[in-house]
């Protein structure tokens, strides 16, 4: 069965809103190389709205020949969304009722790990309905002090064990969590 594999970029306090404005200084090669591999293991993307429709903009009918574009475009995408009417980027697979089971469905067929980037809000859910498998934090050394939080308000606790841990170079923390 394959694997959903969460990849979230993440501040001290827990912001997951708009890494692109705060992790910059902290870009490293080892920050690249943990990225190129969780990308490299899997084959499918698995996004919420908000992510599938920023990275459609970012990556889509890209001719420029940057490899991440070049991945991302043929990348197959599956996307969750109760609000989407379609999903118009090539490749693309929209999900929008028996989401649960549309998933279940999805990790029985054959190929790698089914990969989140971003997409807090799904990555959340998927948690708690016990569809997450790994959960790969990378964790900068900022606190933002406002912005989306990956676990927003009450919703009971969910227990996890620490799979793996690195330090990186630039002082980002790797760290890996599944499904206690």
């Amino acid at each position: 069965m394959r694997k959903i594999v969460a990849g979230l970029f993440i501040s001290l306090d827990g912001v997951v809103e708009s890494p692109e404005k705060w992790t910059g200084p902290y870009s490293s090669e080892d920050v690249g190389q943990v990225v190129g591999s969780l990308i490299g293991g899997g084959d499918t993307l698995l996004l919420g709205r908000v992510t599938y429709e920023e990275f459609a903009a970012a990556f889509g009918g890209d001719t420029s020949g940057d490899p991440m574009a070049a991945t991302m475009n043929n990348f197959p995408k599956v996307v969750v969304s109760a609000t989407l009417q379609q999903a118009r980027w090539q490749n693309s697979t929209l999900i929008n009722r028996d989401v649960a089971g549309q998933i279940a469905k999805l990790k029985q067929q054959p190929g790698k790990n089914i990969n989140i980037s971003g997409s807090g809000s799904l990555v959340t859910w998927l948690l708690r309905e016990g569809l997450l498998d790994e959960l790969n934090l990378l964790v900068f050394p900022v606190v933002q002090g406002s912005g989306k939080r990956l676990f927003p308000g009450d919703g009971g606790q969910i227990p996890l064990k620490l799979a793996k841990s690195a330090a990186l170079s630039s002082g980002v923390l790797h760290v890996t969590y599944q499904p206690a």
